[in-house]
């Protein structure tokens, strides 16, 4: 059983999934790991899942912490973010290290750093399997500062140690804490492990596009990134009447979605900008889950869910927030991007999508109005965008990068 450790909101659950998938059909038993809330989610692709029970709600998780996760949108507001929430690591160390009893190999997120130790205490391989580029390099930025300094070889070494000093910093108390409960001390050369995946029994696997981060040439040899890890939806999906009169009536809409980002308190306001942005721009709309409306114009539709990579195919651009899974979907999909990044490592997607120019320059959500993004709507439909796009997602469907990082688990096996 190779067991894959996976933390944060359900679009961070969607490549290792991916992945999860590829790996069965090499006949490798497999399943993933996280918060309880995801069981229904994770079975639903017929992927095996064993349940952390804690959630947020259990370990009372302060909702005002929450949010400032969700709006930091520098690193030194990320990094005392992180600081805060590695408390709660430590309440479910246990459980996850109970989850890697009995595997044959552990995958794990680089925000689950007790899948290393764990596997090194149970004497079996573990694989860093990551959904952006974060190993050191001289040749570009990390994403939680892409776009936002020059490059330089300096800088771009200095952005990465930011970058996983902050993922160890979420970890390393909890790891510590509990080894030292469990085994009377910390485990044996402790520390970050991000740079020691540099073997063939302990590969590191990235989750991203060369033709949006080509792979750096000073990364070594057993760092494999080889496209996205892209999950293969079922295709059964039907859309209501309603959707179907909506998207047959006039030219092709503009999907506009937040994700989990949008807090209850903003989405009014939001929406509200939303419809006057694509009235100002001529265009129509679709506004995906932002809740119910009364009395929505001719041009714009509102649902609650919907399969991204159906509705994607079906839509003239994609604006949202830039979370890593929604880029990836608009790239594959051959349309123009317009990116509002919220916090994060939105921003580095944001920016990579207007230098790849495929998408729109980024507004950043404080300083987004009507005006900027009706005039965003109106660039990302230019010729030259829309044509860019397409030829992105031509590149990208040459690439399998699920299939081929699975192949790279399943040969570090048998070694």
């Amino acid at each position: 059983m190779i067991t894959i450790l996976c933390s944060g909101s359900r679009g961070d659950f969607q490549p290792y999934i991916a992945l999860a998938m590829e790996l069965k059909k090499m006949g490798k038993d497999v399943r993933i790991t996280g918060l309880r809330d995801f069981e229904s989610f994770i079975r639903s692709y017929g992927i095996d899942f064993y349940p952390i029970q804690a959630d947020f709600e259990t370990l009372g998780v302060d909702k005002k912490m929450l949010k400032e996760a969700q709006t930091a949108d520098n690193p030194l507001k990320m990094l005392l973010t992180f600081n805060k929430m590695k408390k709660y690591g430590i309440l479910i160390a246990n459980e996850f290290y109970a989850a890697c009893e009995g595997s044959e190999m552990i995958i794990y997120h680089p925000g689950c750093t007790i899948g290393y130790f764990a596997a090194e205490k149970l004497g079996i391989p573990s694989v860093l399997a990551s959904p952006f580029p974060m190993h050191n390099t001289k040749e570009q930025t990390s994403v939680i500062q892409y776009g936002r300094i020059k490059s330089t070889p300096y800088r771009n070494i200095i952005s990465y140690k930011l970058l996983q000093g902050m993922l160890w910093l979420a970890s390393k108390d909890s790891v510590k804490g509990y080894w030292k409960k469990q085994f009377g001390s910390a485990p044996k050369n402790f520390g970050c492990p991000f740079e020691r995946h540099k073997d063939e029994k302990h590969p590191a696997v990235v989750s991203c596009s060369n033709f949006v981060f080509k792979r750096p040439k000073d990364w070594d040899r057993n760092i494999h990134q080889s496209g996205y890890w892209f999950v293969e939806e079922k295709t059964d999906y039907t859309p209501s009447e309603e959707l179907s009169e909506f998207l047959n009536s006039g030219e092709k809409p503009i999907y506009i979605g937040f994700g989990s980002v949008s807090r209850e308190d903003q989405k009014d306001a939001l929406s509200e900008l939303v419809i006057n942005a694509l009235a100002k721009s001529g265009k129509r709309g679709i506004i995906c889950g932002m809740g119910k409306f009364n009395n929505l114009p001719d041009n714009v539709f509102a649902i609650d869910s919907i399969p991204h990579s159906w509705l994607f195919d079906r839509v003239s651009a994609v604006c949202h927030h830039g979370g890593a899974g929604t880029t990836a979907a608009g790239f594959k999909a051959g349309v123009p991007s317009i990116i509002i990044p919220f916090a994060n490592d939105q921003h580095a997607w944001a920016h990579r999508s207007y230098d790849l120019g495929v998408g729109a320059k980024p507004i950043p959500i404080k300083t987004l109005t009507s005006d900027n993004l009706a005039e965003a709507f109106s660039y990302a439909h230019q010729d030259n965008i829309v044509a860019n796009a397409k030829s992105l997602a031509a590149n990208i469907a040459t690439e399998n990068g699920a299939r081929d990082c699975a192949k790279v688990i399943v040969d570090s096996l048998r070694r």
